[in-house]
């Protein structure tokens, strides 16, 4: 044979593209051309695999007179990184006919060390969907990448240490190597069990119980996670704004099976998964000194930032006007449309980007405006460049401002008793996100909006209606809307402002268990509107 085809896969931006490896051997002079538009790590794995397969028992590509040639298609597409080296070598080794298998059925992922070790890569997961979406019965990716790939059901997972082991798995023609090493028949392997994650409440390094004296901000907090509102805290350094946002992620639901898939698959292509697969919504934290690209997303092959990373959690931004004014102003979009669009000279990347959003902040760059014992030391004009740092759109969006004062030290010393108002929280956030599942659920309900963001009625939040559905899901009574309608012209509401005030209302009739939104429920929203900065 002097021709062979293989598949493999790679991640495009976050979409999975399977890409056909065909091989062709002629005779002449040794070459070893790679095609398909290959990045130089694809082109460097020519000596890699010629290096592997010359320790996995066979002769070695180099030591052969002959012109291969190795193209990777789709050809318009780049492909990038080392994932092809296991479907390059198999498919160079099946058409210099030293082993012989169907390749059709299977899919081939990872990397090899030039001892045909296999080495693990990102991005394994959303290729393990399409391959099962393609039809394919198996995919062979390195043992460590196993675990993370058997999360998809209906497909065979086989985890290999290195070359010869898949090698051994399928082929159908024993080398001379072989017949004269063993007297039995080899050992094949066998598919992962599907793995399966249990889900359990987020632990985090503190609790609802440990903040003392700033019950305003915890019921804003509460209000936060059931609904999917974005928080802002203000307040002098040490009351307690990094711990609420920590304490915050620790009442969030755990992730439903879809949503484990989909977090899962965005940190797998961003390589940061580490060996342990997320059960828990994301908790993002960068530091304000942090790049727009590492936030944002982007680069010269655009990668997924922390605003996308933070899917389905908690992004939480400390120091929020100290951020580059770049990264502030792009929060517009994922805050209003649940996605971010890199845009680059070669096209315009979309990733997805639905988080809550926790942006803590001093009063002034001292700390210590509006404090009632230390005196602010801020120059007028300092204190007016610091609060345009935070724009009217982007204030605008954030759904509950709350101001959090000091704390006296008496409240320290109380005892608490560790995860009761924790628990009583995550309760209650969880019957509030039900009783939004279950209205979102009902027929008529599925907007075109929704579908345009691909929220299905199991993951949308009060935070996601639209101002059309606000009319069916959130209708107000006469008295209700009035007083809305008075207090919007008092603080001189916008219209999306108006509208987020009766969202918050809705979450705070679903975490009393209230069908209709009344006037207490406006009245505790329109006092978390008002930003005190």
């Amino acid at each position: 044979m002097q021709y062979a085809r293989v598949f493999g896969a790679q991640t495009s931006l976050l979409s999975p593209q399977i890409v056909s490896i065909e091989t062709d051997l002629s005779r002449g002079l040794h070459a070893f051309t790679l095609v398909g538009l290959p990045d130089k790590a694809v082109e460097e794995s020519r000596d890699r695999v010629a290096a592997a397969i010359k320790h996995s028992g066979f002769e070695s590509p180099k030591s052969r007179n002959q012109k291969i040639v190795i193209s990777l298609a789709p050809a318009d597409l780049k492909k990038e990184g080392p994932m092809f080296d296991l479907p390059i070598a198999l498919s160079y080794l099946l058409a210099a006919d030293d082993i012989r298998f169907d390749p059709e059925p299977y899919i081939f992922i990872g990397e090899l060390a030039l001892d045909g070790t296999l080495r693990p890569v990102r991005g394994v997961l959303p290729l393990i969907v399409e391959a099962k979406r393609a039809g394919k019965k198996a995919v062979f990716v390195p043992k460590e990448n196993e675990k993370e790939a058997a999360l998809v059901g209906g497909i065979d997972i086989y985890g290999a240490d290195n070359l010869s082991q898949v090698v051994d798995h399928l082929n159908e023609k024993k080398s001379k190597r072989e017949e004269a090493a063993r007297s039995e028949p080899l050992a094949h392997m066998t598919p992962a069990p599907q793995t399966h994650l249990e889900s359990s409440p987020t632990e985090t390094q503190f609790a609802f119980e440990d903040i003392r004296g700033q019950e305003n901000a915890k019921r804003a907090a509460l209000i936060a996670a059931a609904g999917g509102h974005n928080l802002g805290l203000s307040g002098p350094p040490g009351t307690g704004k990094t711990m609420l946002a920590r304490a915050l992620a620790s009442i969030l639901p755990p992730l439903s099976f879809d949503e484990m898939l989909e977090v899962n698959g965005i940190h797998s292509v961003a390589g940061t998964l580490r060996g342990e697969l997320l059960t828990v919504p994301p908790f993002r934290a960068p530091h304000h000194t942090a790049s727009y690209v590492s936030i944002v997303g982007g680069g010269t092959n655009p990668r997924p930032g922390e605003v996308t990373l933070a899917h389905r959690g908690v992004l939480f931004l400390d120091e929020f006007p100290e951020f580059d004014r770049r990264v502030i102003e792009t929060l517009r979009q994922p805050l209003e449309d649940r996605i971010i669009a890199v845009a680059r000279a070669k096209g315009t990347a979309l990733f997805p980007a639905h988080f809550t959003l926790v942006a803590a902040m001093n009063p002034c760059p001292c700390g210590n405006y509006g404090h009632p014992d230390i005196e602010c030391t801020c120059a007028p004009s300092a204190l007016e460049r610091y609060r345009r740092k935070m724009s009217g759109p982007i204030a605008d969006r954030i759904d509950l401002w709350v101001t959090m004062g000091p704390v006296e030290l008496s409240e320290l010393g109380k005892k608490t008793v560790a995860g009761t108002e924790t628990a009583v929280a995550r309760r209650q956030v969880e019957g509030a996100r039900k009783m939004q599942q279950e209205r979102f659920a009902k027929p008529g309900n599925d907007s075109s909006a929704a579908k345009r963001k691909n929220n299905t009625a199991a993951n949308r939040l009060n935070s996601d209606l639209s101002p059309r559905e606000l009319e069916d899901l959130a209708p107000l009574s006469a008295q209700a809307r009035a007083i809305l309608e008075k207090a919007g012209q008092r603080l001189n509401l916008s219209p999306r402002a108006f509208h987020r005030v009766i969202k918050v209302a809705r979450t705070i009739a679903d975490i009393e268990g209230a069908k209709d939104i009344n006037e207490q429920h406006i009245l505790e929203a329109l006092q978390y509107r008002e930003r005190k900065m």
